[in-house]
């Protein structure tokens, strides 16, 4: 981990990220918002693990948000490429080998609330691991038992739910169910998702989070709805749908996360 660590840091020059944003499907015209980018493709960095899905540009970019020094990585592992919980278990270890003590998610997701449509966004308020899988499955220490009951900061999230109030942006507030995917939920699983609890729906998210506890980072998490869950409308979900309103709720996850950032560097 060190040595991919230091590798990252030697192309970062004399950029010292203290916050990491991870960019869900779709969502990788955020990184527009960084001033003086600089571009680290993750197959430059030998050993550091890649993803196979389309929408994930699969590279580092970092620079400044309004005076704050930021990381993003643009497109992330997911479980269901290979089974594998803590498939983003080395990506995290790197960011906290460089330094980074916020981790600041994002994803795509399906909304199961009528009066949340694509387009919107959620901030992630708890989640709920619907897939029983666990990244922390075969680790040795105690540190293993990993509290969760703060897993989603409160300093954070109100710092996030006042740079909405500051731009004017909605931000809607809402439990994510983990789904492990590939394949899409059913109407009868969408149902069921309501009735537990949950308001959207994915397919990633809740293993970083458990993983970014153990590791001692502080979490904050925003879903950016590109669908209504499956029953809702009466038409079937696709990746492409996933692709194609990802932006438009980015932008305003964009406008949020910039406003958010700015706060730190002032």
């Amino acid at each position: 981990m060190n040595a991919i660590a230091d590798t990252l840091s030697r192309k970062l020059g004399s950029l010292k990220p203290r916050h990491a944003v991870i960019l869900g499907s779709g969502l990788g015209s955020m990184v527009e918002a960084i001033e003086g980018p600089v571009h680290v493709p993750y197959g430059d960095l030998p050993g550091f693990p890649q993803s196979g899905v389309s929408g994930h540009a699969g590279e580092f970019v970092a620079g400044m948000i309004g005076g704050t020094p930021v990381l993003m990585m643009s497109g992330r592992i997911h479980y269901y490429e290979k089974g594998n919980a803590a498939a983003m278990r080395v990506p995290l270890e790197v960011l906290k080998a460089l330094g980074i003590e916020v981790l600041l998610l994002t994803n795509a997701a399906g909304s199961v609330r009528e009066d949340m449509p694509p387009g919107s966004v959620m901030q992630i308020t708890d989640h709920i691991n619907f897939s029983g899988e666990n990244p922390l499955i075969g680790e040795e220490s105690d540190a293993r038992f990993t509290g969760m009951t703060s897993a989603y900061d409160p300093d954070l999230a109100a710092d996030m739910q006042a740079a909405a109030e500051r731009t004017g942006t909605p931000l809607h507030r809402g439990v994510y169910m983990w789904f492990s995917g590939p394949s899409f939920e059913t109407p009868a699983e969408i149902r069921m998702a309501r009735i537990l609890g949950a308001d959207a729906v994915g397919m990633s998210t809740v293993p970083e989070v458990i993983l970014a506890r153990f590791l001692g980072l502080r979490v904050a998490a925003a879903s950016v709805v590109t669908n209504f869950g499956a029953g809702m409308t009466g038409g079937e979900i696709t990746h492409a749908e996933t692709k194609e309103m990802a932006p438009v709720g980015g932008k305003r996850l964009a406008t949020i996360l910039t406003a958010m950032l700015s706060a730190k560097g002032h």
